[in-house]
This record gives C-alpha cells, structure tokens and sequence, in this order.
C-alpha cells in the first residue's frame, strides 16, 4: 500500500522532474495567506496567462472580476459558507460563465433581423451554452492558478460562490445569461500552509479508465477507499453511533450538506432564468 508520505517521498526524489511537472503535482489549496501584498504587476501576469487559457471558438465565453472592494470580500466570506479567509486574501478573482456579451454583440450585428428574414428568429443562450461557458470559465481559472503557482502563490477554488445566486446576482450585477462559476482566492502560503501534507487522491484504476466507462463494485469501492482511509479527512465520529462507514460519512457532510442543498437550490433558479423566454 502507497502511503501519503510514501507519495510525497517520491514527488521529492524525482529530481529529474521538469518544474512543470513539479509543480502540478505538488500543488495544494492555500487557505491562510501571509500579510503581504501580491503586486499588480503578478496580477496582470496572472490574468494575462488566464486570457490564453484554452477557449471554445476562441469565444472565451467567460468574464473575470477583480474584487478589490473589501466590503465585497467581507460579503463573500459569510454568503460563500462563512469562510473568513476569504475576506483576508490578497487577490479574489471571480470566474464568471458569460454568454450575455455574445448575445448582446449578436443583437446589435443585426442577427435578429436576419432571422426574421430567413423566417428562423434568433436563438437564445440553452442548457449547452451555459455548460460551455462554464468549461470556458474553468479552464481559464485553471489556467491562473497555475500561473500563480509558478510565481510562488498560492491559491485557493470557492465553489459556494454557485450558492446565494440572488445575493451573488445583486452583489455584482450580473445580468440574465452570466453565472458565477468559481471565486479564486490567492496569496503567499503562510510557514504552516506550506508544511501542511498533500491531500490524498485516489488511485488510477479507479479514476482512468481505457476505451468506455467502467461501473465500481463493492469491492472496487472497498479496495479503493482501504487505500487512502488512513489518511481521509472524512473519519467516522464516534458520536454518530448510526454512521458506519466512510460513504455515510461523506453523504452527511457533503450531498446532503445545508451548503449542498442551497448550492442546488440556486442552480436551479440559474437555469430556470437562463432557459426562460
């Protein structure tokens, strides 16, 4: 059995690793920052290096907005699940899925005249363009953290930004066909964030798959987890005497969470308004 430190042994030895390498597999989310500043210049290197993230059409179906206003970060540690850190980090960026700039471009090029014309009408924004402007969104925001990395900062995915859609909505007035994907917070790692061990990952036979999709068994599931239970986050509480293994453990903490429920409730409201006429 591969233990954490195993793994982290390994990454370590292999010196011949070239620092991309490195990098990607050494990275970690970095929730506590040390109080100084990243400098505009390193901003604008991370930005520019998310614009060339990979796009689709080269549409780059998504915006970003820079959260300086301290005000707004204070806002966006209580509505995204009451995460301090948040309102502490020194750059916040928000990845925002944006079809309203093309179908506001698409207006005013005429496209509904020529549709009328041609007796089709003018399309509007579906199910399928909100999912890939939010690849759009995720890629770019991937891109950035990378980027980050390379510059020795550290950062950190706030996926409750999908939860209080109306808060969120309001708070940066977005309009009908934009929607708030994932807020990044970067920072240099404090001396303990640095230390902290990687977290665990599953192995490849249970993630890779060659050719088609494969179904996990009960014991695909029991080898895979025996694996890694030593070192999951998610231990079984002795408290919870009717919790009797990892998966209901997980289920209480996470699927059927407040913050997951709420997280569905305001997806819902987001595609509801999307699709609408």
């Amino acid at each position: 059995m591969r233990t954490l430190n195993h793994c982290t042994s390994e990454l370590n030895l292999r010196k011949e690793m070239n620092p991309t390498m490195q990098l990607l597999l050494n990275r970690k989310s970095i929730r506590a920052y040390e109080n100084k500043p990243i400098s505009e210049d390193m901003k604008s290197d991370i930005l520019r290096a998310a614009m060339r993230a990979p796009t689709a059409g080269n549409m780059m179906l998504y915006s970003i907005i820079h959260v300086r206003d301290q005000a707004t970060k204070d806002t966006l540690a209580r509505t995204c699940d009451n995460q301090p850190f948040i309102s502490k980090a020194p750059l916040v960026l928000l990845f925002l899925a944006d079809y309203q700039k093309w179908f506001d471009y698409f207006r005013f090029s005429g496209v509904e005249q020529l549709g009328n014309q041609r007796s089709e009408g003018m399309l509007r924004p579906g199910e399928a363009d909100l999912l890939l402007a939010c690849c759009d969104a995720l890629i770019a925001a991937q891109t950035a953290v990378i980027a980050a990395e390379s510059l020795g900062i550290g950062s950190c995915y706030i996926g409750d930004i999908m939860e209080n859609y109306e808060v969120h909505r309001d708070l940066f007035q977005l309009p009908k066909y934009v929607f708030p994907i994932c807020l990044l917070c970067f920072g240099y790692a404090t001396k303990q964030q640095m230390e902290r061990h990687l977290t665990t990952r599953f192995d490849k036979e249970y993630i890779v798959f060659e050719n088609k999709y494969k179904m996990l068994k009960a014991n695909d599931f029991e080898r895979m987890f025996n694996q890694i239970k030593d070192q999951m986050q998610y231990e079984i509480q002795p408290s919870n005497e009717d919790i009797v293994n990892i998966g209901q453990t997980i289920y209480l903490r996470k699927f059927s969470a407040d913050f997951s429920r709420e997280m569905r409730r305001s997806v819902k409201v987001v595609l509801k308004k999307w699709v609408e006429g």
